[in-house]
């Protein structure tokens, strides 16, 4: 199942009688306390979604639409390397310190936001705030899966994902009826104090450390994998096709994601919509999404990952076509509720599938690397969609980031049928 890696036999524990249980059922405090400190992790980001984009034209005048959406760009690269190197650092000491510090990064967000003179001021805050994500979400996901163990791995990540991208639309929505009411600032940013305040008080008051169920999960092999970050990063960049196809999947999913995150609200503001109204399209996207998550990362631990990873990048490419084609309010709430839903059949299982094929002791390090890409495509594909909207328009840059999304399915099709997925018992 794994190749092109150091390996070691892993010694028995030394004391058997005081290792934790594998469960989400053993487990469920920590658990639940995992998920509500992702809420507001995923609350932070959801905070900026409606705003931002709106805040770049009228209170800096930035026209440009790839200036405007630049602070995205910023967002996708810090938070790609916070990742990269989140999983690593975590191996070496705990997942509960990796989560705190990700915290830190985040208490000074929405002061940044408020007082920001300059729109060099925002980027600056959302490079603070890609840090923030690259650690703290990194370390809720890496923490479930070793909580529950490999037999529930899909179904820990759909809830994880689910909270995060809930808190994201219930954000996006109250932001925008926050700034509908009042301006846009400083006034929706007030929720992104409470937030950082929370998360950060939950973590140092009741997160216990992870790391001793990864020691229990490991004696479940005979043979244990030990692997530097460069060897896993080449292994899951180019070596394995199924980790690569997993990969760029991953990629082109946040590419998406950037896309609907920059360019869609300054598309629907162009076409005479009301702030409310793009709050709410800015929202149904990530509730679809986050709702459905709880499902379909249950259902990959049943029929398998490929299915749903396939059909969701298929889907997701039919739904941002819609959204350049459309003219109204309703068809566009439409496409953008299917692109939850593609969304939702593909973000939980790729995480879930990335673990199927590695081993526990190294699993934090090997997502971190698959959450580089991922993120990495959040950065490229607001880069790529500002510069072609600036070019030729915003329905030629969301038709082009269809057709990406269509190849990409087609692309994980070919390298995720060639083993069926198994999950590791």
């Amino acid at each position: 199942m794994l190749g092109g890696a150091t390996i070691a036999t892993i010694a028995p524990a030394a004391n058997r009688d005081v290792l934790p249980t594998l469960g989400l059922r053993a487990n469920w405090r920590q658990f639940a306390l995992l998920i509500a400190i992702n809420a507001f992790v995923g609350g932070m980001v959801g905070m900026e979604r409606t705003v931002l984009p709106l805040l770049a034209g009228e209170e800096f005048g930035i026209a440009s639409k790839a200036a405007a959406v630049s602070f995205v760009v910023t967002f996708g690269l810090t938070k790609a390397f916070a990742n990269l190197f989140a999983g690593s650092l975590s191996e070496k000491c705990s997942r509960r310190r990796i989560l705190i510090a990700g915290w830190f990064f985040a208490i000074p967000v929405p002061f940044v936001l408020i007082f920001a003179p300059s729109w060099e001021w925002i980027i600056a805050a959302n490079a603070l705030l890609g840090v923030n994500q690259g650690l703290a979400w990194s370390m809720t996901v890496n923490m479930k899966v070793d909580l529950v163990g490999p037999s529930r791995r899909g179904l820990a990540l759909g809830l994880n994902e689910a909270a995060g991208y809930l808190s994201v639309a219930a954000a996006a929505f109250a932001t925008g009826v926050i700034a509908d009411g009042y301006g846009l600032r400083p006034e929706p940013f007030y929720l992104g104090i409470l937030f950082a305040a929370c998360g950060l008080g939950l973590s140092v008051l009741f997160v216990k450390d992870t790391r001793p169920y990864v020691a229990v999960e490991a004696e479940q092999h005979q043979m244990e994998e030990t692997v530097t970050l460069p060897a896993a990063f080449a292994r899951t960049s180019w070596q394995s096709s199924r980790l690569f196809g997993i990969s760029q999947a991953g990629f082109v999913n946040n590419l998406n994601d950037a896309l609907a995150w920059g360019v869609f609200p300054l598309f629907f503001v162009s076409r005479g919509l009301s702030l409310q109204e793009i709050g709410i399209l800015a929202a149904v996207y990530p509730l679809v999404w986050g709702a459905l998550q709880m499902g379909t990362g249950w259902l990959s631990d049943s029929i398998g990952r490929s299915p749903l990873i396939v059909s969701g990048m298929l889907l997701q490419a039919v739904a941002i076509s819609l959204v350049g084609i459309g003219d109204s309010f309703g068809p566009w709430l439409i496409a953008m509720g299917l692109l939850g839903v593609g969304t939702a059949m593909v973000y939980p299982v790729l995480l879930a599938a990335i673990g199927d094929y590695v081993y526990p002791a190294s699993r934090a390090t090997y997502l971190g690397v698959y959450r580089f890409w991922r993120d990495a495509g959040a950065m490229i594909g607001a880069l790529v969609a500002g510069l072609i909207a600036d070019a030729l328009g915003f329905q030629s840059s969301i038709q082009v980031v269809a057709a990406l999304t269509a190849a990409s399915g087609i692309l994980a099709a070919a390298t995720l049928s060639k083993q069926k997925v198994k999950v590791t018992a």
